[in-house]
C-alpha cells in the first residue's frame, strides 16, 4: 500500500471516528495521527476492523475496573504508590531510560515471580490495577517524553524480558495444605498463567503497535513448551518482533542499547546510584521536570510548603532544596 494509500484511509479514518461520536479533541487515547495509525496498521488498514477495535478500546477506557483508565490513573501514579516496591520484589516491571534508536527500554524480571508472597501485602485486585496503569503511561507519559527527547516521532518500545532463575518453586503447605509434597512444585509460569494471558491481551486489545521488538534473555531449554502456550495468544505480527536467547545475550543487548543506558545486571553499566537503583529510579527522559501524584510527591510538597518562619523570614533549616 502506497504512502498516498495510507493518508487517504488515515483521513478518512478521523472522520468516520469523529462522525460516530468515538473520537474528541483531548481525548486521553491521544487524537494524534500516530495515534489512529497504530489501529490502523494492527489491523492492516482495514477500516472497518479498525474502527471497530477502536470503538472497543474507548468503551474499555470509560469502564475499565468500574471507574475508567483516566479516573485510575488519577488515583495511582505508576511511578509512585504505596505498593511499588512490595509488587517489584515480586514481579519487577519497569521503564528505564531508551535505547540507541531513542525507543523507551521495558524490563521485566520473571525469574523474581512470587504471587504468593505477594498477594500477602497486596491485593491481587489492586496489583492488577497498577499493571493497567503501568501500561497506560507508556502512551500517555512515556512515549511522548522519549519522542521529546529524541527530536523525532517514537512510537514504540523495546521490551526486555529476564527469564534468570525462571523455573520451579516451592508452594508453602500453609497456603494450598490438600496438594502433595510433589504437587507443590509447580512452574512459576503455570501460577502466573491467567495474569500473563490477560496482561498480553490488554497490550494487544487496546494498546496496539507499542512494542516495536521484545527480546527474552536467560530462556532456559525448558522455554520451549511455556513459548508454545503463549505465542497462540499473539497476533503474527508480535510474534514476528521476538527474539528467544539464553545466557549469551550481552552482544545482542548491547547492539541495541548504549551500555550507559542498559542496568548492569543485563551485561550494562548503569547502576542509577543515587536514584535507588535502576528498577526502582524510572529513569527516563519522561522523570524530566515531571510533577507526580503519589504518597512521595505529597510529601514532598508538603514539606515543601512547611516553612517555620522566623522574624519574618524562612528559617533555612526548614528550606527545601
Amino acid at each position: 500500500m502506497t504512502r498516498s494509500s495510507q493518508d487517504a484511509i488515515l483521513q478518512r479514518f478521523r472522520q468516520e471516528l469523529v462522525g460516530d461520536n468515538l473520537f474528541h479533541e483531548g481525548d486521553s487515547i491521544g487524537t494524534d495521527d500516530e495515534t489512529l495509525l497504530r489501529f490502523l496498521r494492527a489491523r492492516k488498514f482495514d477500516l472497518v476492523q479498525s474502527k471497530k477495535m477502536f470503538a472497543d478500546c474507548q468503551h474499555w477506557r470509560k469502564t475499565v475496573e468500574g471507574i475508567g483508565i483516566d479516573q485510575l490513573y488519577r488515583e495511582i501514579d505508576p511511578f509512585d504508590y504505596p505498593e511499588r516496591e512490595a509488587i517489584f520484589d515480586c514481579w519487577p516491571m519497569w521503564f528505564h531510560k531508551t535505547d540507541k534508536k531513542g525507543r523507551p527500554i521495558n524490563i521485566q524480571i520473571f525469574g523474581k515471580m512470587d504471587l504468593a508472597k505477594l498477594y500477602k501485602v497486596c491485593t491481587p485486585e489492586r496489583h492488577w490495577e497498577t499493571v493497567l496503569v503501568n501500561a497506560e503511561c507508556l502512551p500517555r507519559e512515556v512515549l511522548p517524553a522519549a519522542a521529546r527527547a529524541a527530536g523525532r516521532s517514537i512510537t514504540n518500545s523495546l521490551v526486555i524480558v529476564d527469564l534468570k532463575g525462571f523455573g520451579y518453586i516451592t508452594i508453602s503447605p500453609s497456603l494450598f495444605p490438600s496438594l502433595t509434597p510433589r504437587n507443590r512444585r509447580l512452574s512459576q509460569f503455570w501460577q502466573v498463567k491467567a495474569l500473563a494471558r490477560s496482561s498480553f491481551q490488554i497490550s494487544q486489545d487496546y494498546y496496539p503497535e507499542t512494542m516495536g521488538q521484545l527480546v527474552i534473555v536467560n530462556a532456559p531449554s525448558s522455554f520451549t513448551v511455556i513459548w508454545n502456550v503463549i505465542k497462540p495468544w499473539l497476533s503474527k505480527e508480535t510474534v514476528d518482533k521476538v527474539d528467544i536467547l539464553g545466557n549469551d545475550y550481552k552482544r545482542v543487548l548491547l547492539d541495541l542499547v548504549d551500555a550507559d543506558s542498559l542496568p548492569a545486571s543485563l551485561g550494562g553499566d548503569c547502576t542509577c546510584e543515587g536514584l535507588g537503583g535502576c528498577e526502582m529510579s524510572g529513569a527516563g527522559p519522561w522523570m524530566v521536570g515531571r510533577k507526580g501524584w503519589g504518597p512521595r510527591a505529597q510529601a514532598s510538597q508538603v514539606e515543601a510548603e512547611t516553612v517555620v518562619v522566623t522574624d519574618g523570614s524562612p528559617s533555612v533549616s526548614s528550606m527545601s532544596f
